[in-house]
């Protein structure tokens, strides 16, 4: 690939959404598994479909609808990713994150990252949420790799502080305000899409990881490396393997992001209104 080709399919992107709206917003919100009906609670102006969008990767996994919803939650602008891509899908990681540069490059300065995840940390149930302070990159590709894009930040970005302070206290303030109780720790992103071996997992707790999943830390990277402010709140939907005496399947995330929505909603809901 030339090395400007990953910023020219962004901009291509953002072109050809450009050209279907002029949404200038000032918060990016990605829905985990279990959670796209959240968009319920936005006040819609606009729907864009990825297959819609020239070069854009469409979503393949389970509960993940594949649009843009564009409209408002209080007096904030809110872009919306009604389904995420994932690098398990056969994408290249840099259309893993191509969605949050555009989201940026149209002007939003806050990324809301949302998931599903596996509980590595024994005090953790299935249900919790969990606030990131932090995160583990090293089993995936960075999406920073190749030749840096100007446009977007430097070549060595600090990742100090990924998960913005001030917005976390935010979440915990949110939090203490409706009574629900939130776990904060660090989070590992795994490749996918095999769930992790019980081995696998105790090396992640000896690591210092507190939850799994398989999204979220490279779009967290991309983000914070083009100027954005990273937040990211994980539900627990079970726990890890050799943790949790069952076997984990695709149906339980699901069914847990359900289970946990009414919540988790409340808890966004919130927290954007006061970001």
């Amino acid at each position: 690939m030339p090395d400007n080709a990953v910023f020219e399919k962004v901009k291509e992107c953002y072109e050809d959404i450009r050209s279907k709206t002029d949404f200038v917003p000032d918060i990016a919100l990605v829905l985990g598994s279990g959670l796209g009906d959240f968009a319920e609670n936005i006040e819609v102006k606009e729907v864009i479909e990825y297959k819609d969008i020239k070069g854009f990767p469409v979503s393949t996994a389970p509960g993940h609808e594949g649009r843009f919803i564009l409209g408002t939650l209080g007096d904030k602008k809110i872009i919306c990713m009604k389904g995420r891509i994932h690098y398990y899908e056969g994408y290249p990681i840099t259309d893993v994150v191509l969605p949050a540069r555009i989201m940026k490059m149209m002007g939003a300065k806050v990324l809301f990252l949302t998931n599903a995840s596996g509980g590595i940390n024994p005090s953790f149930k299935a249900g919790d949420f969990m606030l990131l302070t932090g995160h583990i990159s090293s089993l995936v590709p960075n999406p920073l790799i190749g030749a840096n894009i100007p446009e977007f930040g430097v070549r060595f970005p600090d990742m100090t502080y990924v998960y913005d302070p001030e917005l976390n206290d935010i979440i915990r303030s949110s939090a203490k305000e409706l009574g629900i109780e939130l776990k904060e720790g660090v989070y590992i992103q795994t490749t996918g899409p095999s769930y992790e071996s019980p081995d696998e997992i105790r090396m992640f707790g000896r690591w210092g990881a507190d939850a799994v999943g398989m999204s979220t830390v490279v779009e967290a990277i991309a983000a914070h490396h083009a100027g954005m402010r990273v937040v990211a709140v994980s539900c627990i939907a079970n726990l890890a393997a050799g943790i949790s005496e069952n076997k984990l399947t695709e149906e339980e995330v699901l069914e847990a992001g359900v289970k946990a929505a009414p919540k988790f909603k409340a808890l966004l809901i919130d927290s954007i209104k006061k970001f």
